[in-house]
């Protein structure tokens, strides 16, 4: 997920996502240690959609300072998601990660192309999911919707590499 488009505002939340964090840690009797401190750093800098390759890719190397070992990015990632922090989901069969807390339901716009993922909310896509479910008898815990297609900008870059070979 190299680039993504992010509309959705956070909203303000009585801990943040370090307090929240060390909370979580706490209540189930484990230590806050170097290595987590600086995942949760790493993630929690800016808004990105992101998979454990990439996230492993922005860490400092084995024999660096503050180098995090890969079964601790992936074991940790986990405590993230249980603490209610991220929320993970696949695409194209990769795990890919993104800020739960403080944040709204939303869904997600896929480009196959690009692997760009516009995150949207529309409430009506809430109501529909309300009214299957009922009709099912069914309770929604959670839902996650990802749209496949392609972007805009790669629609255009097609069209025009469609164009120029019809000129040949």
């Amino acid at each position: 997920m190299d680039r993504d488009e992010t509309t959705l505002e956070r909203y303000k939340t009585a801990a943040s996502p370090e307090e929240r964090f060390h909370e979580y840690l706490q209540s189930r009797g484990m230590r806050s240690t170097r290595q987590r401190q600086v995942l949760l750093e790493q993630v929690f800098a800016q808004h990105d959609h992101f998979d454990a390759d990439q996230l492993i890719e922005k860490l400092p190397r084995r024999g660096d300072a503050d180098y995090v070992s890969r079964p601790t990015v992936y074991r940790t990632l986990g405590e993230f998601v249980d603490a209610g922090l991220l929320k993970k989901f696949e695409v194209d069969g990769r795990g890919v990660y993104e800020f739960d807390y403080g944040y709204p339901e939303h869904d997600h716009l896929h480009c196959s192309d690009c692997d760009r993922l516009i995150e949207f909310q529309a409430d009506g896509l809430e109501q529909i999911l309300r009214e299957v479910a009922e009709r099912h008898g069914f309770r929604v815990k959670d839902h996650t919707l990802i749209v496949d297609g392609v972007c805009e900008e790669c629609f255009r870059a097609k069209r025009r590499s469609r164009r120029r070979l019809d000129r040949i």
